[in-house]
């Protein structure tokens, strides 16, 4: 960061443009009511009317790149923060935002306790070979 003539410090980066730090993005929030399902491999689909997303001048650009970003191809929350260069937290709080206004979906993925065994799964290959 530079600063300007008389010493005092500004938010711009001579060789990126303006720096807009992520509390600004999520408005100073760092959690939204459905966070608790946005792990690292929760996976994030736009809704099909989520296709004008363009014209709701409420959401940011950040916004605008997540729905495209999952317009086509459904992406990991960690996914999504690496193509946007942004911290997970704050792709949390954006993803969260869209989720309350049914512009995106997100889909848990499933969890550990929830699969099947392993020796149960050695079992049924086992079965189906002596068969």
């Amino acid at each position: 960061m530079s600063g300007d003539r008389q010493g005092t410090p500004h938010w711009f980066d001579d060789e990126a443009g303006p720096v807009v730090r992520p509390y600004a993005m999520t408005r100073g929030r760092t959690s939204t009511a459905g966070q608790h399902r946005l792990d690292l491999i929760a996976v994030v689909v736009a809704q099909p009317h989520a296709a004008g997303a363009e014209a709701d001048h409420a959401l940011s650009p950040e916004h605008l790149d997540i729905v495209g970003l999952c317009r086509d191809t459904p992406r990991s929350v960690a996914e999504l923060a690496a193509e946007l260069d942004l911290p997970v937290g704050v792709v949390r709080v954006l993803i969260g935002d869209l989720a309350e206004e049914d512009m995106v979906r997100v889909k848990r993925p499933v969890p550990p306790a929830e699969l099947p065994d392993e020796s149960v799964l050695r079992d049924v290959i086992d079965g189906l070979r002596a068969l």
